[in-house]
């Protein structure tokens, strides 16, 4: 038997600030996107786009993470927008991505920024909303909240959630996968270590100059090699010399 929700009150400065107004209120707005304004192919494929960076993220909107059938039925009226974002977030992809590198009370939070357009109003609630996940499981808890009265109340059937609350630092469809305790335990890479450039055996040599052989030659060593060789030289010459004379 699943918990019901604990109570709590809403503690931020955020539940006291105005939202930017439901989808019904904000037909001309750039950032709402809705099926029944989206007249053309063109306009559709934005909003599945938009549905896309709400609740994959800006960074994690890949080819790899499409879900064709479920845009497909989309096109052709069979299911509502809310349930394609109810689809995204329950797919495989968004459970590897999101939902496995985090505990859950990153994952009330993040669902909250991308799915309700709003982050918790306070830890009360981000823990009164995890024992949801808890106790329901992964898709009921998204189930729940896509058919809360909030979500409704807000996006209805046919539109793209959105930021509802002001923009304090950046958007929430922004808000990265995973937290800093699960990139703690990612492996690090190596430390750089700097590699010697390969010299070729003529540069591993110094260019011959007259000046640096005078300054670091050792002419006594030179001087007593050629008193000895002088000798040598003499005494072979003798040597012919005396067997010349012979024969």
């Amino acid at each position: 038997m699943a918990l019901p929700l604990f109570e709590y009150v809403p503690t931020t400065q955020d539940q006291r600030v105005s939202s930017f107004g439901s989808a019904d209120l904000n037909e001309d707005a750039a950032f709402v996107y809705r099926l029944e304004a989206s007249k053309s192919s063109t306009e559709v494929d934005k909003l599945i786009w938009a549905a896309y960076r709400q609740v994959f993220n800006e960074q994690e909107i890949l080819q790899f993470n499409r879900k064709i059938a479920l845009e497909t039925q989309l096109r052709n009226h069979v299911i509502s927008v809310r349930d394609f974002i109810k689809g995204l977030a329950k797919s495989k992809r968004f459970y590897e991505l999101v939902v496995a590198p985090n505990n859950n009370y990153r994952l009330v939070e993040i669902c909250f920024k991308r799915l309700l357009g709003r982050s918790p109003y306070s830890e009360e609630e981000k823990i009164a909303w995890s024992v949801q996940i808890a106790t329901l499981g992964w898709e009921k808890f998204v189930d729940t909240l896509i058919d809360s009265e909030e979500y409704r109340r807000w996006f209805s059937d046919d539109t793209v959630p959105y930021q509802r609350k002001r923009f304090t630092e950046r958007p929430y469809s922004f808000t990265p996968r995973y937290g800093a305790d699960y990139r703690d335990k990612l492996p690090q890479p190596h430390p750089y270590v700097p590699v010697t450039r390969f010299k070729p055996m003529f540069e591993q040599f110094e260019p011959f100059t007259w000046d640096k052989f005078v300054q670091r030659s050792q002419w006594a060593s030179v001087a007593g090699l050629s008193v000895v060789g002088a000798g040598l030289l003499v005494v072979l010459l003798a040597i012919s010399v005396a067997a010349n004379g012979a024969g």
